[in-house]
């Protein structure tokens, strides 16, 4: 429990609950990958909800992750969703040792009060429990996002999974081995 909030498996009616989450940010700075590099460079932007249609393409992809044993976790605040963290279970195409953190994200009002860490800690130890070795991440280059996988001991991808960087391109990929 972290400030007023639980943390508990989300049952498959409630894996829509993630959209609930209120993405909203400012963003002054962004990290890009050049000569196996990460670089930072500044862009602004706010955002203030879910890109258009990005639940309508992801909402199917959570249900196929759960559907094939995926972990999702998610910290309430009451009734209401107020992070959430998805490992999807299968094996990483070019990288069979490692899991996908497919998901991890913190209403803009609970940032700050360790959820993000907590989240990610449980969602490390259903790794360490199912025998992989580690996290391959896809990240949102914002500098806020990578820092914090970098925190945590992720290491800048030298040679992305093909499939998932064919699918984020511009996502900054790490991976976390533990």
């Amino acid at each position: 429990m972290t400030m007023g909030t639980i943390i508990r498996p989300l049952q498959r009616a409630e894996v829509e609950l993630v959209w609930q989450i209120e993405r909203r940010e400012v963003v002054q700075e962004i990290y890009e990958v050049a000569d196996g590099r990460l670089h930072l460079r500044p862009q602004f932007y706010d955002t203030r909800e879910w890109p258009d249609g990005e639940p309508e393409i992801y909402t199917p992809i959570l249900f196929d992750c759960f559907d094939h044993d995926g972990v999702f976790l998610g910290a309430f605040a009451g009734e209401k969703l107020v992070a959430a963290g998805v490992v999807d279970a299968r094996p990483v195409g070019d990288y069979p040792n490692l899991r996908q953190l497919a998901f991890l994200h913190v209403s803009h009002d609970w940032r700050g009060k360790k959820l993000a860490l907590r989240l990610y800690q449980l969602c490390k130890d259903t790794v360490v429990g199912s025998g992989a070795e580690g996290f391959y991440i896809s990240s949102t280059p914002t500098r806020r996002t990578v820092e914090f996988y970098l925190r945590q001991g992720a290491k800048l991808m030298a040679r992305p999974d093909t499939t998932l960087v064919s699918i984020e391109p511009d996502d900054i990929h790490l991976a976390h081995w533990f």
